[in-house]
């Protein structure tokens, strides 16, 4: 097991409905460690460089329309294996099939407007902390739980 970071964008609809405080809520009790936040206002030009990857879905323009509508809350988040626990928490893509108790079962209906971004494996965390985030603003910070989060073999 390993300490990872990963990046997680809470959306603009997240902004919009007021529940940046209880996601980020949801992330803090799990254990998760906050490394780094900031609110930041999307373009065209990071928007095609992060969703490249569906450039030939028919959604491309609408999912980067949706992104520039308001700022989001850039995070990285640190733990063992944080990558797929940040995951768990998220839940499926489309909210209609998320089981309630994840974030998007819980707050969302959407396929589109589903309250995070969170990447899906280290190599893409990697890229993506890089891409919204300067290295020193990456902060290395001792949590004093942290001992109480994990036993000692954990990490």
């Amino acid at each position: 097991m390993a300490i990872e970071k990963t990046l997680v964008l809470l959306k603009p609809c997240t902004l919009q409905r007021g529940l940046v405080g209880e996601i980020t809520n949801i992330f803090e009790r799990k254990g998760l460690h906050l490394c780094g936040v900031k609110m930041m206002q999307l373009t065209d030009e990071i928007l095609s460089e992060h969703y490249a990857h569906l450039s030939s879905k028919p959604f491309f323009q609408r999912v980067k329309d949706s992104m520039m509508t308001a700022p989001v809350i850039a995070m990285c988040w640190q733990g063992v294996d944080a990558i797929a626990a940040v995951r768990a928490l998220a839940g499926p893509t489309n909210g209609r099939n998320a089981a309630p108790g994840t974030i998007r079962g819980s707050y969302c209906m959407s396929f589109q407007e589903n309250i995070v971004h969170a990447s899906d494996s280290p190599e893409t965390a990697a890229v993506e902390l890089a891409r919204f985030f300067k290295p020193e603003e990456i902060i290395e910070w001792k949590q004093c739980t942290f001992d109480y989060l994990y036993a000692n073999d954990e990490f």
